[in-house]
């Protein structure tokens, strides 16, 4: 026996309501990153006060990365 198929109506309906509870989930998404985002700022306003520079060592390690880089380019170059 075949499926029985929704009817515009319903599939309207059904998409609808989808829609809808996706975008709470998406709301409530944006709040739990909202809330980690400043746990994060918190700790890292606490690691500048005790000395440790989070974004410099970043940009350290960026440098790092771009001159390794370069380095094998200028190798598979050769």
């Amino acid at each position: 026996m075949p499926e029985q198929q929704m009817n515009k109506d319903e599939q309207i309906g059904f998409h609808k309501g989808s829609i809808a509870t996706l975008a709470k989930e998406r709301e409530e998404l944006i709040k739990i990153i909202q809330i980690v985002e400043q746990l994060i700022q918190m700790h890292n306003e606490s690691l500048k006060k005790l000395g440790v520079d989070l974004e410099a060592q970043a940009k350290k390690i960026q440098e790092k990365l771009k001159r390794e880089q370069k380095t094998k380019l200028d190798e598979r170059i050769a």
